[in-house]
């Protein structure tokens, strides 16, 4: 199997699992849905609209000759694409947007933009063919318009850069297919509107930091639109964003997690493919993200939940289908000659030292990963300090804060200030459930409200923290052959820990689209405080704790 090849068959592997989320009874009300678990398991009270983005996939598949392909040109392949399309119009509010996480969501690019994309690219591929039904164009438009002028008007709480280049693409493509020159307008509003969350050290702002998942995210929503219009200012944020996120391809072959504001996994690869034949480094990532692909080092879809690995299907099918020629020569930065470099505006430290590797996030309190470059094994994960008060409160240094001091060396840097309150971790009971659900019949249908509402639930369940008195120092040293952390902790009002550790992955954000499972996972572990050593920090009010964690020598 050639490495393109991967791509349809981690993609095609996937379809009978999505047909199986589809209700394909022509004489069921909800035929068309793919929320299976509402049309047939009855477990939840309403369509979300997400779901319907499988529509994309199916239309890739029935269309284009892949290896292994038994769905290419399959007629009742054509038949359910079209009514998830119909379903897709059936469910749409007024206001043209789409519910994703709860009725009356009113959700802005998340569903709303995701599935006009999906619709317009389907709806290309089935025209191409002379296969859309001339009946049902008219009600498509007009959904289409609908939700168009939803991602125009609306914006959404909370900086995510991402969702802003989900806006450009669908709007774009609006224009693209019906011609109307307000939605060319609304191009160039949202594209203005991106463009003020992109840094010049290449990254996007995702709530408040870079976060390289969703990174990759963005050069592929911005490089769908590329495709059909050379507009250099996508160009050069998505040549910008590659040199950026190419520092965390790592040794080991894995990608990203914990080193970004929301800790993802996950590697978008359509927008390289669609720079490969332009820009040499596009292609570098891309094969190297394609071979841990195949190596199942990056977050597969069939470990995805229903909501989220429909997704992976259709990047990797269009990846497959607009995969780049290879041009030029480039290096992923770890295989460069020694360096280190700093990105001042992200807090990012990076450096290659002989065979070492270390890459940390200083915004999020030091945030280290150190990697062996021969042996391609990761040395430690180290994502800082957590731990639980004798009062119950979680205390960590794994959040983003612009207070805390930074300061680099040329063997290493240091980063210290005050840990921060674990927001709660927020669930639901049945009568809460239920009392939700009335306040959003009640108020959700209107939009302005709607938004609110969104803004509260993020602001509870992702960006809610306070400062505690608990203060840290983190000094990382490294040199050729490893890297030396150590830890101070002080508690100057005396706070009583219960249990404390330092080091080994986890998370703290609530973040839908992380905490997958990866193998890397096993080589790396906590230093956990024996009871002795809580008892000096507690009595003592400070405790230092030195690791050094060092490359093979053989």
């Amino acid at each position: 199997m050639s490495l393109r090849d991967v791509y349809a068959q981690k993609a095609l592997s996937q379809i009978p699992r999505l047909l199986s989320l589809q209700d394909r009874n022509a004489y069921s009300p909800t035929y068309g849905c793919f929320k299976r678990t509402y049309w047939l398991d009855k477990t939840v009270d309403f369509p979300d609209a997400l779901p319907q983005f499988g529509v994309l996939s199916l239309a890739l598949a029935y269309h284009h000759d892949m290896p292994s392909n038994q769905f290419k040109d399959q007629e009742k392949i054509r038949e359910w694409i079209i009514a998830g399309m119909k379903y897709w119009t059936k469910i749409q509010h007024r206001d043209g947007s789409f519910d994703e996480f709860y009725p009356n969501e009113h959700g802005w690019t998340g569903p709303t933009g995701f599935l006009l994309y999906a619709m317009l690219k389907s709806y290309m591929i089935l025209n191409e063919r002379g296969e859309f039904p001339s009946d049902f164009c008219d009600e498509f438009f007009e959904s289409c318009r609908k939700a168009a002028r939803y991602i125009i008007k609306w914006d959404e709480h909370g900086v995510l850069a991402n969702h802003h280049a989900m806006g450009v693409l669908p709007v774009f493509y609006t224009f693209h297919v019906l011609g109307d020159e307000e939605f060319c307008e609304g191009y160039e509003k949202k594209l203005e509107e991106f463009l003020k969350y992109h840094t010049s050290e290449g990254w996007s702002l995702e709530y408040d930091g870079a976060d390289i998942g969703y990174l990759s995210a963005t050069v592929s929503f911005l490089g769908k639109v590329y495709k059909l219009n050379r507009d250099t200012r996508l160009r050069k944020v998505m040549e910008e964003s590659l040199q950026f996120l190419s520092y965390f391809v790592y040794p080991n072959g894995f990608y990203a997690g914990s080193m970004g504001s929301r800790n993802t996994l996950h590697f978008y690869s359509h927008g390289c493919e669609i720079l490969a034949p332009e820009v040499p480094l596009a292609g570098c990532v891309a094969d190297a993200m394609l071979e841990s692909l195949r190596d199942g080092k990056i977050v597969p879809a069939e470990i995805q939940s229903d909501r989220y690995f429909l997704y992976r299907i259709p990047e990797h099918l269009e990846s497959f289908v607009d995969f780049g020629e290879r041009s030029g020569e480039a290096k992923l930065p770890y295989k460069q000659e020694d360096f280190q470099k700093e990105f001042d505006k992200g807090r990012y430290f990076v450096q290659k030292k002989g065979n070492l590797y270390v890459v940390a996030n200083a915004a999020k309190g030091g945030v280290t990963k150190a990697f062996d470059i021969d042996q391609k094994k990761q040395l430690t994960s180290d994502c800082g300090i957590i731990g639980q008060t004798k009062s119950g409160e979680v205390l960590t240094s794994q959040w983003i804060d612009p207070s805390y001091d930074f300061v680099t060396r040329d063997d290493g840097f240091t980063v210290s200030g005050n840990l921060h309150r674990v927001p709660a971790n927020k669930l639901f009971t049945p009568v809460k459930l239920i009392i939700f659900r009335l306040f959003l019949l009640l108020f959700g249908w209107h939009t302005g409200m709607a938004y609110r509402i969104k803004g509260l639930i993020r602001k509870i369940l992702m960006l809610k923290s306070g400062i505690s008195d608990v203060q840290f120092h983190r000094d990382v040293v490294v040199t050729n052959a490893s890297v030396k952390i150590t830890d101070t902790i002080t508690s100057k009002k005396n706070t009583q820990f219960e249990s404390l550790q330092i080091g080994d992955e986890f998370f703290v954000r609530y973040v839908p689209q992380s905490r997958y499972f990866q193998s890397q996972e096993f080589d790396t572990k906590a230093r956990v405080l024996t009871a002795q050593e809580l008892g000096v920090l507690n009595e003592k009010g400070e405790i230092v704790i030195e690791q050094t964690h060092s490359i093979s020598l053989q």
